[in-house]
């Protein structure tokens, strides 16, 4: 017998209005659209919105040694609005946001899309994977430094004598916003959205007002400039592509925040208010640069009047904290979606939130970003010499986005390959140049970014290997589960106990190990026993109707299999009770869990094999407790232990 929750019959009918919506029905519709677009400002658009800060100064640097020509200025703004036009507008808003995955975005969400696609294992496809988790991560942990270093650093200019406090401020404010991550982001979202939104009217109204007083500026939308500036200046122009990338790190938050805000709004923030402010601001800054030379040190502070300075310092510092709290976020969901599809150990997962569950809260994850940011901050002291370090895992994993849109869009979306290609080399282009620019950061700080990246990357694939392995191993030695079924029906040798067992196994046409263990060593049987198996999708969340599926094998055993999407944490307890529903009987106080407790041991092999097997036993050490990963009740866990040889 097979019981599925698809099967139950629902409890009342639901009938769909298409053309009858009522007026109050619309109006919600518009005022839930008008929510989710101003969460969008302050959720997703927080990293590329505060790029202004520095973006510009960086790019005019490399050409400002014998003074800022007018030329130098319309080159490097062409460079910076073509840059937002094509790469954000163009990849990101209008492609890359089609390409969900029920919902979900983001470079793990596209990788399994494009798995999906092509319908079998592809360890190429999984190395993209990886490597754009890898490069996201890195990412992750200097956003949050340089964002906020870069704000606190305009107390300077409002009060020159405190500026060797700017050091000390900026400290303070990132150990209290990781300190403060426990608690969760419910209570201070809300007022992410009213406070990115008057950041970017601010940016946008500050540059109009320079672009008003030299509109000559507004030529810079002419792409000649940009080309006639990389010509003119060969090798700084190729330094100078480094910094312009500033100015649309962040753009990659567009698609991994799809499934919190939804296409629309999103789009809509960045047309109605997000561009148009972008766009003014770095005007706005060309503008007071060409009017005064020397404001290039810190132009976007110095475009407001001195009365205005402490307002807008004040204001940035708290835009910039937000950014790093989107960009902290995002770490949480990407490393949830990384333990789900097997490329990371089981970590504790705390929900913050009683309605969202993408609110959540990783301890390792957010100690060991504390511990990366401190260290950035204190080793460079300067929003300029993180910039820097700045751009390369940004770049690196814009080209994976690019590589996994182009094969999901000729295998998922089956366009032809004249198409595609086309439409996809220029991005290719585009992106790769500045991935080898910034590449020349590399003496000054930026094989930071890369050898976090790598060791992120080291740490995914050994896992993920590891666990190949080991499922290798345990399939050589498996018992059949229905021959096992069929042989001990009418044993007497076995003495045969009330209540229900549930044995956790990832393979239920095999007789779990600790189920094997406790009839060798206890000789005891529960009267029912149920192999429960947790699948991870390659979806993000798992629809109702194939959340559970339960098959009888006899009267005493039984598979229950339960579906979980690789952005959900699984809660078995929870999921037990659907599983009710499709014929499962059980009384929860005469109802143990097993659980099969493994101890890996070096084999005989030698060279890197050994160093990687070496690691990998190392990370298991710091998995979590399955019982608390899984939600298990601790009361109800039996833990049987055995040995493998990886």
């Amino acid at each position: 017998m097979i019981g599925k929750l698809s099967d139950v019959p629902a409890g009342n009918d639901i009938t769909e209005f298409d053309d009858d919506e009522s007026p109050a029905d619309h109006d919600a519709h518009k005022s839930s659209i008008a929510a989710l677009t101003l969460g969008a400002v302050g959720v997703v658009y927080g990293d590329i919105g505060t790029s202004p800060l520095y973006a510009l100064r960086e790019a005019l640097r490399p050409v400002a040694e014998q003074g800022v020509s007018r030329f130098d200025v319309f080159g490097v703004l062409s460079l910076l609005l073509w840059s937002l036009t094509l790469i954000v507008t163009l990849k990101y808003v209008l492609f890359l946001l089609r390409a969900d995955n029920r919902g979900e975005g983001g470079v793990l969400a596209l990788y399994a899309l494009s798995r999906l696609a092509i319908g079998r294992r592809s360890l190429w496809l999984l190395a993209l994977g990886i490597a754009g988790a890898s490069l996201f991560l890195g990412d992750a942990v200097i956003t949050p430094a340089i964002s906020v270093l870069s704000a606190v650093e305009g107390i300077g200019l409002v009060a020159p004598a405190f500026g060797e406090y700017v050091l000390p401020v900026t400290l303070a404010i990132l150990l209290g916003l990781f300190i403060v991550q426990r608690h969760g982001t419910h209570a201070i979202s809300a007022a992410f959205g009213p406070i990115m939104a008057l950041w970017f009217l601010v940016m946008g109204v500050t540059g109009l007002v320079h672009v008003i007083g030299d509109p000559e500026v507004l030529l810079s939308f002419n792409p000649l400039y940009a080309i006639e500036f990389i010509q003119h200046h060969g090798v700084v122009a190729f330094i100078v592509l480094g910094a312009v990338f500033l100015a649309v790190t962040g753009a990659e938050a567009l698609y991994a925040d799809l499934g919190h805000f939804g296409r629309n709004p999103i789009r809509m923030a960045w047309f109605i208010l997000v561009f148009p402010a972008l766009m003014l601001n770095y005007l706005g800054q060309g503008a007071l640069v060409l009017a005064d030379p020397t404001a290039l040190h810190n132009p976007f502070f110095l475009m407001v009047p001195g009365w205005a300075l402490p307002l807008l310092v004040g204001l940035a510092t708290v835009a910039t904290v937000i950014a790093a709290q989107a960009v902290i976020t995002g770490a949480y969901s990407m490393t949830r979606a990384a333990i789900q599809l097997g490329l990371l150990p089981r970590m504790s997962i705390v929900h913050t939130s009683e309605r969202q569950s993408g609110q959540i809260y990783i301890p390792t994850v957010n100690w060991l970003l504390l511990a990366g940011v401190l260290s950035f901050v204190l080793s460079f002291r300067s929003s300029s010499a993180l910039a820097s370090a700045y751009g390369i895992a940004v770049t690196g994993a814009m080209l994976v986005d690019t590589t996994l849109a182009v094969i999901y869009s000729l295998r998922g979306w089956k366009l032809p390959l004249w198409l595609v290609v086309p439409c996809a080399i220029p991005f290719f282009l585009l992106e790769g140049t500045f991935f080898l620019s910034n590449l020349m950061k590399i003496p000054e700080g930026g094989y930071v970014p890369i050898a976090l990246s790598c060791t992120f990357a080291l740490i995914m694939w050994t896992w993920w290997r590891g666990t190949q392995l080991i499922m290798a191993r345990e399939s050589k030695q498996k018992v059949d589960m229905d021959g096992f079924a069929h042989s001990i029906a009418d044993s007497s040798s076995v003495k045969r106990v009330d209540g229900t067992a549930f044995f956790l196994t990832s393979d239920p046409t095999a007789v779990p190990a600790a189920l094997l263990h406790n009839l060798k060593h206890n000789r005891v049987l529960h009267d029912r026993n149920v192999l429960l198996t947790v699948e991870i999708l390659r979806v993000p969340m798992a629809a109702e109707d194939e959340r559970v599926e339960y098959t009888r094998i006899d009267d005493h055993f039984a598979r229950l299999r339960l579906r979980f999407g690789f952005m959900e944490t699984p809660n078995l307890s929870r999921a037990l009770g659907l599983a009710r529903r499709v014929g499962l009987k059980f009384d929860v106080m005469s109802t143990s869990f097993f659980l099969g407790r493994r101890k890996v041991i070096m084999g005989a092999r030698a060279g890197v094999a050994r160093l990687l097997d070496r690691l990998y036993i190392g990370l298991s050490r710091f998995a979590a407790d399955p019982s608390e990963f899984y939600h298990l009740p601790r009361d109800r866990v039996v833990e049987l232990g055995s040995r493998i040889t990886v």
